[in-house]
């Protein structure tokens, strides 16, 4: 589960990371990424959107619990000024985790600065 201090939970903050971030689309997964110049909430932020477009609420809440494990295991990996929002796609309902957090690993390094990408 993803602790609360990392859950984006604003909606300005999630229309702030899809309008001014840099995106990345994968099969089951579109992923916005934005770095803050806040400095009010500790720590990444990570939001989940997953619309009744993946499916029955069952179909949609398994895929958040998915979600939410994999980001709890790249929280450490990002930076505390990070704001990533993550959306599932309708394919997602059929994607295993190790699937879904090999396709975040891969966003998240494709909307890295150039600058950090080389460290």
């Amino acid at each position: 589960m993803l602790p609360a201090r990392y859950r984006m939970t604003r909606s300005t903050e999630f229309g702030n990371t899809v309008s001014r971030g840099v995106r990345a689309v994968q099969p089951d997964l579109v992923v916005h990424a934005l770095r803050s110049d806040e400095r009010s909430e500790p720590g990444p932020r990570i939001g989940l959107v997953v619309s009744k477009a993946v499916g029955t609420a069952v179909q949609r809440h398994r895929v958040s619990r998915r979600l939410r494990h994999v980001a709890r295991s790249l929280v450490d990996e990002l930076d505390p000024a990070d704001r990533v929002v993550i959306r599932a796609l309708p394919s997602s309902r059929h994607a295993i985790s190790a699937r879904l957090e090999q396709e975040l690993r891969t966003a998240l390094r494709r909307v890295r600065p150039k600058s950090e990408a080389a460290l």
